[in-house]
């Protein structure tokens, strides 16, 4: 039987559990500690109260869109973020920020035009892509995170 498993990284002991992606949602528990595991088969909303929490604090890779709802282009990214979602679940976060709902976090990563998308590993940000750019371009870049 080939089924398809995701690596997914403890948030609290670090350890790499190997979970079938049919039992993600099933709630499966680490390995080693048995804490809930955590993997994000969907993009998650990040704020401005949110964004040290989820970006920064996050053990590991998290590319987070900044988009709006008004924006053209940010609509054509949003389901090649999606599929990015699934596909990368648990190696890498997916993340939305509403840059008119949170000027704060726009304002302070210098978000001068949208879709712009920041890479962060282990809470530095290590890259930026501006514009909407297509799904294998924006898998170079996660990558090199990986």
């Amino acid at each position: 039987m080939n089924e398809e498993n995701v690596i997914v990284k403890c948030e609290k002991c670090g350890a790499k559990n190997r979970i079938p992606k049919k039992r993600l949602q099933d709630g499966p528990l680490c390995g080693k500690c048995h804490e809930p595991l955590k993997a994000h088969t969907a993009p998650v909303t990040v704020t401005d109260q949110t964004f040290s929490q989820e970006i920064l604090s996050h053990p590991g890779a998290v590319l987070i869109d900044c988009w709006a709802p008004w924006c053209g282009p940010c609509k054509m990214v949003a389901p090649v973020l999606e599929q990015l979602a699934s596909e990368y679940a648990g190696r890498i976060k997916i993340a939305k920020l509403n840059v008119d709902e949170n000027p704060m976090t726009a304002s302070r990563y210098g978000i001068q035009s949208i879709p712009t998308m920041l890479l962060f590993k282990n809470g530095n940000q290590v890259d930026k892509l501006v514009g909407a750019l297509p799904k294998q371009e924006i898998v170079r870049h996660l990558r090199t995170v990986l």
